[in-house]
């Protein structure tokens, strides 16, 4: 199936950039890592500004950041080949079931197309119901999930939608074994969430953990991960409040960069990633310190061994 169809190319996005912007150009054909803009705001109940996220990750990797990734003396294009599709083209409507039809229909396409070539899909939201999409659709590959956030995710249904921003990892157990979920970072849920996960086995390294006994967290991730296939969904807002300025729902008690590098480091050189998401990015009044931090994230996972061919 030719997917660049649905795409909006990077340089007519609002950023006017791919990722990176690279000086070294890769054809889709030739990329291992393709990245794609899901600029998605639908369902989110406090603060809004997801769906500019591709823009601002999009905009900094392009301007402000090097593509030199220092701690590993390396520039990323020299470790992947990196194509960027574009924005995925958004239905004009105000309906949120409409919308999630949409997705429900066109992300999975996009991800077996990816897949069927054995290229890895790097997705830039949005808001995080969009993960429930792309695992869904790598779920017959068994992978382990790594799933940073600050909240479980993992509501049955909130302010009456079944399928939304607090509600992906809830539903996504229906596909994925609760043992093959790690979640770290975690430092707000509810009772019934919390009992949700205890008793489909999920493995929880809350916030508490990751400051007081990090290590314990790093020798999980490198013997979980052994010559497994892995997905990284990474919520923005795992980092404490103070350095996510424009995302919607921050919170205390969060992990600095420090951390979440020594525990990206941490997971096993023989695992290999088979996809990854980035969300619950914001850009707000000029501030693109959301931006520069997500692209940080995202060099630093693509230059580790599990992340190349």
């Amino acid at each position: 199936m030719d997917i660049l169809s649905l795409f909006t190319v990077p340089e007519k996005t609002k950023a006017g950039y791919s990722f990176a912007d690279t000086p070294i150009k890769i054809s889709f054909k030739e990329s291992n890592v393709v990245f794609y803009g899901v600029p998605l705001d639908a369902t989110t109940s406090f603060g809004k500004g997801t769906s500019r996220g591709p823009e601002a990750i999009r905009l900094t990797s392009a301007r402000q950041i090097e593509t030199f990734v220092l701690d590993e003396k390396a520039d990323i294009y020299e470790l992947n080949d990196i194509f960027d599709l574009g924005d995925l083209k958004m239905p004009k409507t105000k309906s949120i079931a409409r919308m999630l039809a949409f997705l429900d229909s066109n992300i999975p396409k996009v991800v077996d197309a990816l897949r069927h070539e054995n290229k890895i899909p790097v997705m830039m939201g949005g808001e995080h119901t969009l993960s429930y999409y792309q695992l869904k659709s790598l779920a017959d590959e068994k992978p382990v999930i790594i799933h940073f956030d600050a909240h479980r995710d993992m509501k049955p249904e909130y302010e009456g939608m079944k399928i939304c921003h607090t509600t992906p990892f809830y539903h996504l157990l229906e596909y994925i074994p609760g043992e093959n979920l790690i979640q770290i970072g975690i430092r707000q849920t509810d009772r019934e969430e919390n009992e949700t996960a205890g008793k489909n086995g999920v493995i929880t390294f809350d916030a508490w953990q990751v400051h007081n006994n990090i290590e314990a967290v790093e020798q999980h991730l490198q013997k979980a991960t052994a010559d497994k296939k892995i997905y990284i969904s990474f919520d923005i807002d795992v980092y404490d409040l103070s350095y996510v300025p424009c995302t919607g729902t921050p919170e205390p008690f969060g992990l600095d960069p420090f951390q979440v590098l020594k525990l990206i480091k941490a997971i096993h050189p023989t695992a290999k990633l088979i996809g990854m998401d980035i969300v619950e990015v914001g850009l707000r009044n000029g501030d693109y310190r959301e931006g520069a931090l997500a692209t940080q994230t995202l060099l630093r996972i693509l230059a580790r061994k599990y992340a190349r061919p």
